[in-house]
């Protein structure tokens, strides 16, 4: 994963381990899976919102560099989805990504390490739908040692994934040392159909 010009680890080749391109399991996995809690169907976010950091930033898709690491955001506040990834609220685990700075702004996710379990993180779907999702836990993680099987592995529930620089600042590489990722299940889900 690459935030903010900072490299922790690429995607799996196929990252949300039973998931095709367009974020929906297919058949015969979502027949066969063992899932647990509420599931929605794919539906592309839109907007994230975590009042516990006043947070609430458009979202767009971001796909992979030829190098296999992921796209970013292109400017400090927006917030970007791994489209190789489900959809916030399907079954596996959402990727988002923001800057922690960005050219000297401070960006969308400079405080995510400030989450604490039970923190809300909403996203506003496609469908009109909300899914709120709840922090389960919030881990740092140095980029030499990233897990990425972790992060973008199969899941038995609808999970979340939010990720962005931490640590020291290397101005010899111009990247800081670590990644920060928080970690959220989907509660419930407002609006829609």
């Amino acid at each position: 994963m690459v935030v903010a010009g900072c490299s922790g680890g690429s995607p799996p080749p196929n990252p949300a381990g039973t998931v095709t391109p367009s974020g929906r399991p297919p058949a015969s996995a979502a027949a066969e899976a063992l899932t647990s809690g509420e599931l929605l169907p794919s539906s592309p976010p839109e907007r994230v919102a975590i009042p516990a950091l006043d947070v609430s930033v458009p979202v767009v898709g971001l796909g992979l560099r030829a190098d296999g690491t992921m796209e970013v955001p292109t400017d400090a506040t927006t917030v970007g989805w791994f489209t190789g990834a489900p959809a916030p609220g399907s079954l596996g685990p959402a990727v988002l990504a923001g800057h922690v700075d960005y050219r000297g702004v401070s960006g969308t996710f400079a405080e995510l390490s400030a989450l604490r379990p039970g923190d809300e993180v909403r996203i506003t779907r496609r469908d009109g739908r909300t899914a709120v999702f709840a922090v389960t836990r919030v881990a740092t993680y140095p980029k030499s040692r990233f897990p990425s099987g972790e992060v973008y592995g199969p899941i038995d529930h609808a999970g979340l994934r939010l990720i962005t620089c931490g640590g020291d600042f290397d101005r010899r590489t111009g990247h800081y040392v670590d990644n920060v990722v928080a970690y959220a299940r989907l509660a419930h889900w407002l609006g829609g159909s």
